[in-house]
């Protein structure tokens, strides 16, 4: 066991598919259950802003078949985690880093693949999906900012509700729905989508193809006797308190 002493406090915040999971599980449901045409032209109109996201779920989901749920269970849990992850969990926990996975996704799926992984104990921010007596698929969005267009699960809003101005904040994710909460934290692990946006935006980040790199990277942080915040970050968390 290898633990790192330090003075500094992290709270880590992980997004879920395509991060946690080797692949998107929400996107491939549709992809696999939904009408591939329809499908697409939802998933257009909230790429180019015409519907917000929580509007976008709950057209794909309308626009699925009756699903049986076993099969739809079978389904997800065909789906791999990172390998790695379980490693980097060890790392958090030796070192009492508080961590948390924010997911504009599922829990029907989030839920039923960390049991399998017998990771349950994580705390988990997503939206809700009902399956009704009759095998409809109902999305739910507890924790949408009616103030915000863009994502129907408000992953910045968790940031600054679960840590303070004296921790530092780790986040780790791939899409566009991590590009908002990416922006409110100190250190920023980054790839596809993410890793473009930052890039662009020349936004400090670090790169990652698996969570090992991830660890490695957080290692270094947790030794580090004089830790930075990122100022930019600091800004926009202000910006938020404000408008509160």
């Amino acid at each position: 066991m290898i633990t790192t002493s330090t003075n500094h406090s992290f709270k880590v915040f992980i997004d879920f598919d395509g991060t946690i999971t080797k692949e998107d599980v929400g996107a491939n449901i549709f992809l696999r259950f939904g009408q591939h045409p329809e499908v697409y032209e939802i998933v257009d109109k909230i790429r180019n802003r015409e519907i917000s996201n929580s509007e976008g779920w709950k057209r794909l989901f309308a626009s699925l078949p009756i699903i049986d749920k076993n099969e739809l269970t079978d389904f997800v849990l065909g789906f791999e985690i990172d390998p790695t992850f379980k490693t980097f969990l060890s790392f958090l926990n030796e070192n009492k880093i508080d961590h948390y996975i924010l997911s504009d996704g599922f829990d029907f799926y989030i839920d039923k693949i960390l049991e399998r992984e017998n990771l349950s104990s994580i705390p988990v921010y997503s939206n809700k999906l009902i399956i009704e007596s009759d095998g409809t698929l109902t999305p739910t969005f507890p924790y949408k900012d009616e103030e915000c267009f863009n994502c129907a699960n408000c992953k910045r809003n968790h940031i600054i509700n679960l840590s303070s101005d004296e921790e530092f904040t780790v986040y780790i994710g791939d899409g566009t729905s991590d590009i908002c909460p990416a922006q409110h934290c100190d250190f920023i692990f980054a790839k596809e989508t993410l890793l473009k946006f930052c890039e662009q935006e020349r936004i400090s980040f670090s790169p990652f193809n698996s969570f090992d790199d991830v660890t490695r990277k957080m290692k270094e942080l947790v030794s580090k006797k004089r830790l930075k915040k990122r100022h930019q970050a600091e800004l926009k968390r202000r910006s938020v308190y404000m408008m509160g």
